[in-house]
């Protein structure tokens, strides 16, 4: 297998440069799919005709998406670059993955209703949430309690895609909600501390400036796990957040309940919340802020999945002979 101090090297300096967990554990996926590509031959040993074959086969044999395929050159520029210490690496040209221009599913407003009114408990909070703010599965889940500002009205997504801070409204029906859900937070806190525990996760560059924040209350999680898990990095206990699969699959049980014959997933609600914004006569660049786009490009697509909507030619079938 590759060195193990290779993938240490690494990872110190994708935490050196702040890439999210996810990144980190994605990157480390390509490099030892590339690595098992070529019969666990050293990266060392290899150089751009490798990369560039097999960029070529996810392409051509694996049938990956364009995003897919540029993912794994990301990463494997990141292995030869900080890993290897080869900065002029150039891989050349090599087969690229078609990119498919495909509109989000949207749900109409009924729909969103019937699919939200089948989540129970913490889940159809966090339904609503996905659906009322805009939010990213991934970004709902981060939350803390001290990103909840009931006197302003708004929530503070952390860290979303891109490392990036927005800043979200907080929807007035789910006020109520969210103050049962932080007592029910502060009451299993509480518990944890009584039995000796009580830290949440924390990055380790912001408990270095925050040493008391693992165990503070406002930093622990809104929507935190049942169940204490280890974490490598703070070397102890500490009480994560949900899941993503249990939330996922949830939504699909309620998609499935509803009679929807859509594909339905969590993202299909953010998908929802910017089209049905547009539909109530919102700005695109609002709209764009409120998502976390960094393109006005990637909001445009909502525009179109709005103006796909509103066919008004009439089928020749229905026509009056």
């Amino acid at each position: 297998m590759m060195k193990r101090k290779i993938l240490e090297k690494i990872h110190d300096i994708m935490r050196l440069k702040h890439y999210s967990f996810r990144t980190e554990k994605s990157y480390i996926h390509w490099m030892k799919r590339f690595y098992y590509y070529h019969n666990r031959k050293h990266p060392e040993d290899m150089g751009e005709k490798e990369v560039n074959d097999f960029l070529t086969y996810l392409a051509v044999k694996q049938k990956v998406s364009s995003s897919t395929q540029n993912q794994a050159l990301n990463a494997l520029i990141f292995l030869y670059k900080y890993g290897l210490n080869r900065d002029n690496f150039d891989i050349g040209k090599f087969v690229r993955a078609k990119r498919r221009e495909s509109l989000p599913v949207v749900l109409s407003r009924r729909e969103v209703k019937a699919v939200l009114d089948l989540l129970n408990g913490v889940y159809w909070l966090i339904g609503n949430l996905l659906y009322g703010c805009g939010l990213r599965l991934s970004e709902c889940l981060d939350l803390r309690i001290k990103d909840i500002d009931f006197d302003l009205n708004r929530i503070m997504v952390r860290s979303g895609k891109g490392d990036k801070d927005r800043i979200t409204m907080l929807p007035e029906r789910l006020r109520s909600p969210l103050i049962d859900q932080i007592n029910k937070v502060t009451k299993i806190h509480r518990k944890d501390v009584i039995s000796g525990f009580g830290n949440t996760y924390i990055p380790y560059s912001l408990m270095k400036k925050y040493p008391n924040s693992p165990t503070d209350i406002c930093w622990q999680y809104l929507f935190p796990a049942s169940g204490l898990c280890y974490s490598e990095d703070m070397k102890r206990k500490v009480r994560f957040h949900l899941h993503e699969s249990a939330v996922q699959k949830e939504i699909r049980k309620a998609a499935k309940l509803s009679g929807i014959t859509k594909r339905i997933g969590c993202h299909t609600l953010r998908h929802s919340f910017a089209t049905h914004l547009l539909e109530d006569g919102y700005d695109i660049r609002t709209i764009q802020k409120l998502l976390g786009h960094k393109d006005i490009r990637t909001t445009m697509i909502y525009t179109h999945v709005l103006n796909e909507s509103r066919i008004h030619v009439v089928s020749p079938l229905d026509k009056d002979k």
